[in-house]
């Protein structure tokens, strides 16, 4: 592990780089894909930040709904896991599960904290509307 820079400083580094230099700078295609890059690099920062914390609680909620399995310890683990148990959730409702009732309820409300911890990400203005 590094002490310094840490990963957040090098990845605002880079972003304010593209920011206050590469985009003031430049029009047209370079302009266009610096603002690309920096969005790219902000979107990194966002999810290296909320990555435990999302997957934490997308694991809780699939353990409402799927059962309750023990969260692998680290995290390319657990992201594979999280792909299985959406995979068998996915299944679920293709099979006509959640088309009503208290379980349809509890995949609805499932789904929109976990789409709105991928909006934090990817979006934080539309995220905050909600």
């Amino acid at each position: 592990m590094q002490d310094r820079p840490t990963i957040d400083e090098l990845l605002e580094a880079v972003a304010g780089y593209l920011r206050d230099d590469v985009m003031v700078n430049t029009t047209g295609r370079t302009n266009f894909h610096g603002r690309v890059a920096m969005n790219a690099v902000e979107m990194l920062r966002r999810e290296i930040s909320t990555i435990e914390d999302h997957y934490a609680r997308e694991w809780d909620g699939l353990d409402h709904l799927l059962g309750v399995e023990p969260m692998p310890p680290h995290l390319a683990a657990m992201r594979e896991s999280l792909l299985a148990r959406n995979r068998a959730l996915s299944t679920r409702i293709r099979e006509g599960d959640a088309d009503s009732g208290d379980f349809r309820h509890q995949v609805v409300n499932h789904l929109r904290k976990v789409i709105h911890d991928k909006l934090v990400v990817s979006n934080p203005a539309l995220a905050a509307e909600g």
